[in-house]
């Protein structure tokens, strides 16, 4: 019967497209309710696909089964027909007394919460607690296992720290060094957290097109490796002699690649070049350059079989580590305010109780459970309902979590109604001291130091005038320069006994008669 499969699979198709554009017209207040809302419309959209693909199927017509089945239909006597079709209909559900009946006009509408539908059972299993519904990530599994990695073991690396370096892996940020990144330790630790940034998009954007933006991410890195584009994974080939050192670490100092160290003083840097470490770390990184280039020609040049096949494996190792790296990094940077608000929540929770965490917890389960437990009533509900998601916020409070405004007495205490206005960052006005003091640390004000000249931020907090900074960045390196040409130029003395000391000293130990 296959000409009432294809009409059951056009019915369906209709059915579907409606219960599609009914929850689309939906606006849910809760983020539970859009989540599941939307996971709703992405199981209807791969039903249309599969239900269309059979219905090409059918057709398409490759045994000739439809054709068949229209000519007997067509010809000879009808009532034979239908009655033969009678007696198998009748056949089938006296074999099956039970099978249900499908009523696809009831299948995909959508039913209020009187009728008992738990419709985001699925919803609350997709997520943890700590992960909100989606609101924020729960890394803290992959924290334990970054501490537990080679080169992070002496490190005391807090959580907060471990969501803003999560997705760094060259120094300074990350500790780890190029050889201890090829252990299995540590390609199970890569692994598993691009696996979990993937499982967070999958659930928390189930209409985007993923498969998309990951296939573009591959390609992306496959270009790139090609040419050895990818940080931390460059051929490791390094400049003859020491005359070129290279700016990294925190900028203020100068970096040795070899020995992956900054050094603050130049002569410290300069005396330290022929150390028996640094001349030992600048070979093994060299014959890591050159193994890293032989194994990128082809493993050529007179290296024997077994030599070549271990550089080759080793190769494959590094390319699927690079290309995890690769990943966590463009996962992660389409997720900044996922990580942001990930980091403001932390920070809040650890200055909570353990009971205000539970209340807190309790506030939210309950106030995602109100729309399932209330009653479907008349256009009188409605109203009502109507009129509690209005909110009232007649002086323009902040919202919280909740979506609701916070208490005035709270706007109050942390004196969120007080301006604070910054020049260094483009005469930018921040609510309340909490966010005035934290935005010295942040990128906003450290960029507008920097245009102004001055390296050396950590001194100029609580300044926010471009012309104080210029002043204060004046006598700081005045003071600078007097110190150290005062130090060169010290004139000591030496006394009948032969002990040397400065000449003040010398003068005021000689007034006092102690010479």
């Amino acid at each position: 019967m296959l000409l009432e499969d294809q009409r059951f699979l056009h019915e369906d198709l209709e059915r579907l497209e409606q219960g599609i554009s009914d929850r689309a017209l939906e606006d849910p207040r809760h983020i539970r309710d859009r989540l599941n809302r939307d996971h709703q419309i992405s199981g209807f959209l791969n039903r249309i696909q599969h239900q269309s693909e059979r219905l090409l199927e059918i057709y398409n017509d490759t045994e000739g089964l439809r054709v068949k089945e229209i000519q007997t239909i067509s010809t000879g006597d009808p009532f034979d027909e239908f009655y033969k079709q009678l007696n198998e209909m009748k056949d089938f559900h006296r074999r099956y007394p039970n099978e249900p009946v499908e009523n696809l006009e009831r299948a995909y509408k959508r039913k209020a919460p009187g009728e008992g539908e738990s419709a985001t059972a699925e919803i609350d299993n997709l997520f943890t607690g700590e992960e909100a519904y989606g609101r924020f990530l729960d890394m803290t599994t992959l924290h334990e296992d970054y501490l537990n990695l080679p080169g992070v073991q002496s490190r005391r690396v807090t959580y907060l720290q471990y969501l803003n370096i999560f997705d760094h892996f060259t120094p300074p940020h990350c500790p780890i060094k190029r050889p201890e990144k090829t252990t299995d330790q540590y390609f199970a630790y890569v692994g598993r957290l691009g696996a979990y940034l993937e499982s967070f998009l999958r659930r928390t954007r189930p209409l985007e097109d993923l498969d998309k933006t990951f296939a573009s991410i591959t390609q992306d890195f496959e270009k790139a490796w090609e040419d050895r584009e990818i940080p931390g994974w460059g051929d490791e080939t390094q400049a003859a002699g020491p005359a070129a050192p290279v700016t990294e670490g925190t900028g203020e100092g100068i970096w040795c690649p070899d020995c992956e160290k900054e050094f603050k003083n130049e002569n410290v840097y300069k005396s330290h070049l022929s150390g028996k470490k640094h001349i030992k770390a600048a070979e093994a990184r060299k014959t890591n350059g050159a193994a890293a280039g032989g194994t990128a020609n082809g493993g050529v040049n007179g290296h024997s079989g077994s030599k070549s096949a271990s550089s080759t494996a080793k190769n494959l190792k590094e390319r699927a580590i690079a290309e995890r790296e690769h990943r966590i990094r463009r996962l992660a940077s389409s997720m900044e305010t996922v990580r942001s608000d990930t980091r403001v929540n932390v920070e809040r929770k650890q200055g909570q109780t353990e009971r205000e965490r539970q209340q807190e917890l309790d506030s939210l389960f309950a106030e995602s459970a109100e729309p399932s437990m209330r009653p479907s009533g008349g256009a009188d509900d409605d109203s009502d309902s109507s009129g509690d998601e209005k909110i009232y916020n007649p002086l323009k409070l902040p919202l919280a979590w909740d979506g609701k405004p916070i208490p005035y007495w709270l706007y109050k205490l942390h004196g969120l109604g007080v301006e604070f206005p910054c020049e260094i960052c483009g005469n930018f006005v921040y609510m309340g001291r909490r966010a005035f003091d934290k935005h010295f640390n942040e990128a906003r004000h450290i960029y507008g130091l920097k245009c102004l000249g001055i390296t050396n931020t950590t001194l100029f907090r609580e300044i926010t005038g471009i012309e104080d900074g210029l002043k204060l960045w004046d006598k700081i390196t005045r003071d600078k320069k007097k110190e150290k040409s005062g130090g060169e130029n010290v004139v000591q003395m030496e006394d009948a006994e032969g002990n040397v000391m400065p000449e003040k000293v010398y003068y005021d130990l000689q007034k006092q008669g102690l010479l």
